[in-house]
């Protein structure tokens, strides 16, 4: 049995044809620069990339930084009312112990309504399940992350052999994944990382950032990547930057982005269609 919101973003794949999430990440220089609210941009951005995507993955720290916190639950609300075949994404990272864990769990899937959030596991399972008892929503781990500086922690060996990243793997496809509303976060950027943590989980969903502005290969990632189901691809390929700020200080920066993930998209689906 799927979690409903696994079954909503292989619906929504199925439907636009993609595997291809948008991020979300508003940057308050480059919206003043086109005149615009920014309320106004998120919606341009979202109406001109809603047919060709998978998923939205709002960025907390892009609006809560900038006090925008009103218009994130805004766009979310829009999302839901005019896309509602489209999940979202509130990527947040958060992870802390369980009665704090509690409260962020409430504030992604009550306060922003989204339907999945990123968290950190390297608190434990405790950490986790606050977020695991919301059974109908998705709930994304880091698992071997895209940065440069992953390999510091992510890649030590532990005693029993493993590296903690491939620890995290085992324990969130045996352990911690009770309600099948477990996904990981996996960067395109390391394509050996990901096919090692494919042969782990199975056919477990990935979350995959780091195309794009990051560098990731999208060939390598799908190579990599892909589960062994056909008609559900077991992967979310997320782009941020390299989408909504195609067009950068251009007039047309929504027909821009428009094209940069169409281009994304075909890219994908030159090596793999549903």
């Amino acid at each position: 049995m799927m979690s409903k919101f696994i079954d909503k973003l292989y619906q929504a794949q199925a439907q636009n044809n993609s595997l291809v999430c948008v991020g979300l990440d508003p940057n308050r220089g480059n919206i003043n620069a086109l005149g615009l609210e920014l309320f106004s941009w998120l919606v341009k951005i979202v109406d001109a990339v809603a047919d060709n995507i998978c998923a939205f993955k709002p960025q907390i720290a892009h609006f809560s930084a900038i006090s925008a916190e009103n218009d994130l639950k805004n766009i979310i609300a829009y999302i839901h009312e005019k896309y509602p075949n489209i999940p979202v994404i509130l990527d947040a990272k958060r992870g802390d112990i369980g009665t704090t864990a509690q409260q962020y769990a409430i504030e992604a899937f009550e306060k922003y309504q989204a339907d999945a959030v990123t968290v950190n596991p390297y608190l434990g399972h405790d950490s986790l399940q606050p977020f695991l008892d919301y059974a109908d929503k998705g709930v994304i781990a880091l698992c071997k992350t895209s940065n440069a500086g992953s390999s510091e922690f992510q890649n030590l060996t532990l005693e029993n052999g493993k590296t903690l990243y491939e620890q995290v793997a085992e324990n969130a496809a045996h352990k911690w994944n009770g309600n099948k509303n477990l996904l990981l976060v996996v960067g395109a950027t390391y394509p050996q990382e990901l096919a090692k943590i494919r042969s782990i989980v199975g056919d477990m969903p990935l979350l995959i950032p780091g195309i794009g502005a990051q560098g990731g290969d999208v060939t390598a990632t799908l190579k990599a990547g892909l589960n062994s189901n056909p008609k559900q691809s077991g992967l979310i390929i997320s782009s941020s930057r390299g989408i909504i700020y195609a067009g950068k200080y251009q007039d047309d920066f929504a027909d821009k982005a428009k094209e940069a993930c169409l281009a994304l998209n075909r890219q994908i689906n030159d090596f793999w269609s549903i």
